[in-house]
């Protein structure tokens, strides 16, 4: 029989001590808190926030205001214009607490157009088209202002700015000293943020429908009113003026549009212009930009499927020095980019058999859900 003092005693391991729990102010009317590992992109500089990275989202009657976006331990994030109708639920507009007034819009339009006219002065025209203000790369989102010589053409693409636009408008009006400002608010981004379509004078003058701009020696009718975009891809400003220093010999066209590369290559060294696009009215102004640039001898126009006369071109075995691409986005989801890829595949590729030994092929996407590398 074992005595109690001879067994062996029992060892227990040591007790932890009890763990706090984090309390996470969840935020609600007055502030935004992201979730837990979901802060790293925003605190990196990212200037969306998803209502999906939240732990909660503000009360309906919040939309449109300024609002905080913390991290789950009380940091400050940004300020930001708040929509709980759209997926982005927060587009931020600073980094630091400071009043987002008339001021601040002021201070941000100022800085943005004086960056601007400092590059812009490469083409020094008074009719000169060009962005003026870039949405989140000026830290204005979803504010876009194109400027076709004396006048604005604006767009609004989220609630927060589309609120804001008299203030902004009269902003713009007073910092410029533009005729006329135009909204061309008709894409369907905005149905993403419970807007309707919206287009229109905001500001003084109506822009003529015989608007011409010029951009590096060249000149084009623009149309603002219906045109694509805001009435001209000022996206490919640039590139048209490295087509028109590279172009040679006999140069293909596709999804031309109004005939912008078109123009580009026929100033340049292009003996012979063959363009592409599909909508008859937008040959009919290219044809009329050819006029207006004295290059309608080098260019002829065709209104066709792109797709269709590729395979054409390349049945007959015509060749070209240069091909360019400049298609509208074959996807506007992910969900499409299976398709998407297969005719940025096809096009690519008879683009390419087109070419003459040494040619040049100028190739462009504007889907963003398809990366550089894919």
């Amino acid at each position: 029989m074992t005595r109690p003092e001879d067994a062996t005693p029992t060892k227990h391991p040591p007790r932890k001590a009890p763990q706090r729990v984090q309390k996470v102010d969840v935020g609600g009317a007055d502030k935004l808190v992201m979730r837990k590992g979901r802060e790293e992109r925003v605190a990196n500089g990212y200037p969306w926030v998803f209502s999906g990275e939240v732990y909660q989202v503000p009360p309906p009657e919040m939309d449109g205001q300024i609002m905080p976006v913390e991290d789950a331990r009380g940091r400050l994030l940004g300020l930001g214009m708040i929509n709980t109708k759209s997926n982005i639920v927060l587009r931020v507009l600073t980094r630091q607490r400071e009043p987002v007034d008339r001021d601040f819009f002021k201070r941000r339009l100022t800085e943005a157009i004086a960056y601007r006219e400092r590059y812009a002065k490469l083409d020094p025209s008074p009719n000169a088209g060009y962005r003026l203000i870039h949405a989140e790369a000026d830290g204005l989102p979803a504010l876009i202002v194109d400027r076709y010589g004396s006048f604005l053409v604006v767009q609004a693409l989220a609630l927060g700015i589309a609120e804001r636009m008299p203030m902004i408008v009269e902003l713009l009006a007073e910092l410029t000293g533009c005729k006329g400002i135009y909204e061309r608010s008709d894409v369907l981004v905005r149905n993403l943020e419970g807007l309707p379509q919206a287009t229109g004078v905001l500001y003084g003058e109506a822009p003529p429908a015989d608007l011409v701009i010029e951009e590096h020696g060249s000149k084009f009718r623009v149309d603002v009113a219906t045109g694509q975009k805001t009435g001209f891809f000022l996206d490919q400003r640039l590139n048209r003026q490295r087509v028109r220093e590279l172009a040679r010999g006999r140069v293909l066209n596709t999804f031309c549009y109004t005939g912008g590369f078109s123009i580009a290559a026929a100033l340049g060294g292009a003996e012979e212009v063959v363009s592409v696009d599909i909508s008859a009215d937008a040959i009919a102004l290219a044809e009329e930009n050819a006029r207006l640039n004295g290059v309608e001898a080098k260019c002829t126009w065709q209104a066709a499927n792109a797709f269709d006369a590729l395979r054409e071109y390349e049945k007959a075995g015509e060749k070209f020095d240069v091909v360019i691409l400049d298609p509208p986005a074959f996807t506007k989801n992910k969900d499409s980019v299976p398709g998407a890829v297969r005719g940025y595949k096809e096009i690519n590729l008879r683009a390419l058999r087109l070419l003459n030994p040494g040619g040049l092929l100028v190739t462009s996407s504007c889907s963003h859900h398809i990366s550089p590398a894919l």
